[in-house]
């Protein structure tokens, strides 16, 4: 990866070569004040551009770092190495990309951090994966329950075109739906099954009610029982 390709050319003078903000001169122009901020928002700008390449935890080990070049020295020594080590890497991440699948109860949101996360450090050592591509990754491995979703994508949009942010949209969309549905159907039969045993329990009452306590009598002299007085035996 060059530095022109992680910072823009106009801005990769700061990491290649080290370029230092010119202090501004006593009584300076307008013309040269305004010099001054334009190379100064350069300078930044490397900065900023490299970190946003960045995932997290390499972002972290170098955030002590000030200046552009010597952020990008340290990103060349530890992911670049030798051509040899650099194109394993690279086809080790490749392969991660595109066996990665979308597990039944992952989030639209989460299985798309892991794929950016990847493309980030294919980023790193050369490989820039386009937008579509991770739009088409992402509606190949999707699981069943967006299958109706993803063929009306496919059918009225451009994936060519489309960007990621669009694609996440519409599936949370969908994602969202799926999940009130579920809801709704866990509450309905939560509700019949509640109304069921309330109504057997008011039947049970009901039959309870009807019947009335039971008397009973001393035991018969005669038969020993108690549902009947002994001059009635």
């Amino acid at each position: 990866m060059s530095a022109d390709m992680a910072t823009g050319s106009n801005a990769s003078e700061y990491v290649a070569k080290d370029k230092q903000v010119p202090a501004l001169r006593a009584n300076p122009t307008i013309a040269q004040i305004k010099q001054y901020e334009e190379e100064k928002m350069k300078r930044d700008k490397a900065v900023t551009c490299l970190h946003s390449s960045l995932i997290d935890f390499v972002f972290t080990s170098i955030m002590h770092l000030e200046t552009a070049k010597s952020i990008w020295d340290e990103l060349k020594s530890r992911f670049e190495g030798s051509e040899r080590v650099k194109l394993v890497k690279l086809l080790t991440l490749k392969r991660e990309f595109e066996n990665l699948k979308m597990k039944d109860s992952e989030i639209v949101k989460d299985y798309l951090s892991k794929l950016l996360d990847l493309e980030n450090q294919m980023r790193l050592y050369g490989d820039v994966v386009e937008d579509y591509k991770v739009v088409e990754k992402m509606l190949i491995n999707l699981p069943e329950k967006f299958e109706a979703k993803v063929a009306a994508i496919e059918e009225s949009c451009d994936l060519k075109k489309m960007t990621i942010s669009e694609m996440v949209s519409k599936l949370q969309a969908q994602e969202q739906r799926h999940a009130l549905r579920n809801d709704g159907d866990m509450e309905k039969t939560f509700l019949a099954m509640n109304k069921g045993k309330h109504k057997g329990k008011g039947k049970m009452d009901a039959a309870s009610s009807e019947s009335g306590p039971r008397v009973r009598f001393p035991p018969c002299t005669t038969c020993k029982r108690t549902n009947h007085l002994a001059e009635d035996c």
